[in-house]
């Protein structure tokens, strides 16, 4: 029995569709190599946060703590009063694939005007270095009580007009103690042009202050 061979026009068309399966497989492989390459890691915002004597002064989520967008950090709890030690606070950005190139963000922190420059320690202009490791910055040390004045701290972005830090910052307690601050929930944002400063005077008043915060691209 003689065997079927297939004509020359049915080879020519078994041989396209045979190319356009191979193509439409490299073209598949090469879409989703693409798609994971131009998937970046966000950045990420640290707070370090440490007791250096009474640890009831210094609540919240103590120690290293970092947060991408959406996300805000969790809160830390500033209670300094007469009780023995402060509190040490850094910050940092975690910046993996260099999404923040060109980027400068720093916090300032010293006395208010008049103030007891006793409770703001190591006070001064410091960058958050923005690193493809997870780092902090100098450590500033709050140790405000019953006297004169209190610490303001201020973060300022620059460098990036599509950059954005928002700041929460509120009273759990007695308002007084937290300068600037504005009800649970609401924020403040500093970009390009446009610092935040909030002033922290805990003492023995009833309550502490609540700072949490968080970077966003915009």
């Amino acid at each position: 029995m003689r065997k079927l061979r297939p004509s020359g026009r049915l080879r020519a068309l078994s041989g396209l569709l045979a190319a356009g399966a191979l193509i439409a497989g490299l073209t598949g492989t090469t879409a989703h190599a693409t798609e994971s390459t131009l998937r970046t890691a966000p950045a990420e915002i640290g707070i370090q946060f440490n007791p250096d004597g009474d640890a009831g002064q210094c609540g919240g989520t103590t120690g290293q703590q970092w947060s991408s967008n959406p996300d805000f950090t969790r809160p830390i709890r500033i209670d300094t009063d007469n009780r023995s030690g402060g509190c040490q606070l850094a910050f940092g950005i975690y910046d993996p694939d260099d999404t923040l190139a060109g980027l400068s963000l720093s916090y300032r922190f010293q006395a208010s005007p008049g103030g007891d420059a006793g409770q703001c320690g190591n006070p001064g202009t410091y960058q958050m270095p923005i690193q493809r490791f997870r780092t902090f910055g100098p450590s500033v040390r709050i140790d405000t009580d019953n006297r004169a004045g209190w610490c303001n701290l201020a973060f300022t972005v620059s460098g990036r007009s599509d950059v954005v830090l928002d700041v929460q910052f509120y009273a759990d307690g007695d308002g007084g103690q937290c300068v600037n601050a504005l009800p649970a929930g609401q924020y403040q944002s500093a970009f390009a042009g446009a610092p935040v400063t909030v002033g922290i005077d805990a003492d023995g008043r009833s309550g502490g202050c609540q700072l949490l915060l968080r970077l966003r691209r915009v």
